[in-house]
């Protein structure tokens, strides 16, 4: 009986490895499935999800509280730290035959590092994508190094993971699950939405996520601030903003938005937590997405929804011909929401092809986490040329 562990710190993570860890649970080999959870799920200030988990039916493994209440560098990096030291313990305990991880994000590294200490094989979701804003985009390529498995979302993914020294062999392209969520997802319909969610549709309507470009230094309101200026152009439309990630001055834009919500109640409302279900019916409702959420690169393009990606965050990742990019410039903004909102453009984006989506992405990897073989995690250097 093989025990596969599943690590989350967020609502987004958690949301895309749901459906894996229903396919695992009922695979008939029978393994055993743990659930490591810690960072934001364990926030009242994020929602403490982890009610969700245990709502969903999954019994949680271990809880592991690491996040503080600062969003500074000091204070992530202390975060980081505490994650480490209490990482390790929970592994000991639950000595998994393998590691699951997915993404890019501090809770997810200190995972990664005790785990190789640990020497627990690690599968790894998402990497050889490139997030050249994001300290993330470091953290992503280290957990591709410290991994045994990899699942990336797309060929052009795998061949960078190989590119690091990765045998092809432990190297699978398999698609984006987000992606395959939302082909299987069973929709809010808008009726019902705005009776869950309090708040009515306007004649046209924006979802807006904008988290703060880790990488450069105390850019985040300044740059948010010239969203909210280009936003207030657009006093048609009603703006469902949702909060951000527990990153650096991520608070600093949660503050913003509630002020502005407050001064805006008629045609704007905020959310700290939707759930899948819910976010992912938002945005099929919606006229275009706004921000930097990898949500608007990769699930955005197969509900047919036109997106305004903003800045550096998600500079260098593959994208839909349905995406477009523009700088956190106020009339950049405005002149890319304009081209998006035009009818020629939704049109266009309701026929893109998504470069994240592959079938049965999540059989795929369930297939391979049950029956790939652990042995030894020591890696020679595979020469990619």
């Amino acid at each position: 009986m093989r025990s596969i562990c599943f690590f989350t710190g967020t609502r987004a993570e958690y949301g895309l490895l749901k459906p894996l860890m229903i396919e695992i649970a009922k695979h008939p080999s029978n393994p055993r499935l743990q659930i490591l959870v810690t960072g934001m799920h364990l926030s009242k200030e994020f929602g403490y999800t982890a009610n969700q988990i245990e709502s969903d039916g999954f019994t949680i493994t271990e809880k592991v509280e690491m996040l503080l209440s600062t969003d500074t560098p000091t204070g992530i990096c202390k975060s980081m730290g505490l994650g480490l030291m209490s990482y390790s313990d929970a592994l000991e305990r639950l000595k998994p035959d393998v590691l699951v991880i997915l993404g890019d994000r501090f809770e997810a590294f200190t995972a990664a590092a005790a785990a190789t200490v640990c020497r627990i094989p690690i599968a790894h979701i998402h990497g050889g994508e490139s997030t050249f804003g994001l300290m993330d985009e470091a953290f992503r390529h280290a957990i591709t190094k410290m991994s045994y498995l990899h699942f990336t979302s797309t060929n052009e993914y795998k061949r960078r993971v190989i590119q690091l020294g990765e045998h092809p062999s432990r190297v699978f392209s398999v698609g984006a699950l987000g992606v395959e969520n939302i082909r299987h997802i069973q929709f809010i319909n808008r009726k019902e939405l705005e009776h869950e969610l309090g708040f009515h549709f306007g004649l046209f309507n924006v979802l807006v996520t904008f988290h703060p470009v880790t990488l450069e230094k105390q850019t985040a309101s300044h740059q948010f601030q010239k969203i909210l200026n280009a936003l207030d152009t657009y006093r048609n439309h009603h703006i469902f903003f949702t909060k951000t990630n527990a990153d650096t001055d991520g608070r600093v834009i949660n503050t913003m938005i509630e002020q502005y919500v407050t001064a805006h109640p008629e045609r704007s409302v905020v959310f700290t937590n939707l759930g899948q279900q819910r976010y992912f019916s938002l945005m099929k409702e919606m006229d275009a997405v706004l921000g930097n959420s990898s949500s608007g690169i990769i699930e955005a393009p197969s509900l047919g929804i036109p997106t305004v990606n903003i800045g550096d965050r998600q500079l260098g990742r593959i994208t839909a011909s349905s995406v477009i990019h523009c700088q956190p410039i106020q009339h950049d903004i405005v002149n890319a929401l304009n081209t998006v909102l035009s009818s020629a453009f939704k049109e266009r984006a309701k026929n893109v092809m998504n470069p994240y989506e592959k079938a049965n992405t999540s059989k795929h990897i369930t297939d391979i986490l049950i029956n790939a073989h652990l042995g030894p995690i020591q890696k020679p250097f595979y020469n990619f040329w």
